[in-house]
C-alpha cells in the first residue's frame, strides 16, 4: 500500500502557519491598557441611577451623542445595529450599547427610550447632570459643546464620534472611528466573545 504524504504535509503546514500568525487583525484601534476601565454613574432611560456594574458580564459599546443629532448619531447607531445583526440572537445578547446623551436638557429618559428603541433592544439610553457628563467625558477624552440657540430655541451639540468597546470585565479594548463599517465592527467584536 502506497501512502501519499503531500496532502498531510500541506495540512500540517497550514496548521503551523495558522498557529504562528498571532492574533487576528483588528479594524478598530486597540486601546487595551491605554484607556481606563468602564466607570460611570448616570440616569438610564427608565429614570433610574445606573452604574457600570449594572451590565457587568456583557461586552459594552459606549457612544456619546444626543437624540436631536442630524447625522453622526443615527448613522453610528445604525452601523452598530447592522454589526450586531451579524450575530445570532444567543451571541447578540452578550452586547449592550450605551448611548450617553450629552444633551440632558432635551434628552429626558422618555425621549431616550423612544430614540434608542429604533436601534434595537441592546441599546440603552443614558444621561446625567453636567457634572457627571463632564467627569465621564474627561475620563474617556471625549469632547462636546453647545451651539447658540436660534429664534425657536433649537441648538446643535458638537461631539466626538468614537465608539468605545469594553470587554466583559469592563476593560477598554477597542475604539471605532467613523470610517469603520458594520462588517469590520462585527469582525472586531467577535474577538471579544
Amino acid at each position: 500500500m502506497k501512502y501519499q504524504h503531500g496532502p498531510l504535509a500541506a495540512l500540517f503546514c497550514a496548521l503551523v502557519l495558522a498557529a504562528c500568525s498571532g492574533p487576528a487583525e483588528l479594524n478598530g484601534h486597540d486601546i487595551t491598557g491605554v484607556m481606563p476601565a468602564l466607570q460611570y454613574e448616570l440616569i438610564n432611560e427608565q429614570d433610574r441611577t445606573v452604574e457600570a456594574g449594572a451590565h457587568a458580564g456583557t461586552i459594552r459599546l459606549m457612544f456619546f451623542g444626543y437624540t436631536h443629532c442630524p447625522d453622526i448619531c443615527p448613522i453610528t447607531l445604525g452601523r452598530i445595529k447592522a454589526a450586531l445583526s451579524a450575530f445570532p440572537p444567543e451571541e447578540r445578547s452578550a452586547f449592550r450599547v450605551l448611548f450617553v446623551s450629552v444633551d440632558p436638557q432635551r434628552d429626558t429618559p422618555e425621549r431616550l427610550r423612544e430614540y434608542t428603541a429604533y436601534f434595537g433592544e441592546q441599546v440603552i439610553g443614558m444621561t446625567g447632570s453636567q457634572a457627571q457628563l463632564q467627569a465621564l467625558s474627561r475620563r474617556y477624552r471625549v469632547t462636546y459643546g453647545y451651539g447658540e440657540k436660534n429664534e425657536s430655541g433649537f441648538y446643535e451639540v458638537s461631539h466626538s464620534g468614537g465608539v468605545f468597546v469594553f470587554d466583559r470585565e469592563g476593560r477598554a479594548r477597542l475604539l471605532f472611528n467613523q470610517s469603520i463599517g458594520p462588517q469590520a465592527m462585527a469582525h472586531d467584536l467577535r474577538t471579544l466573545l
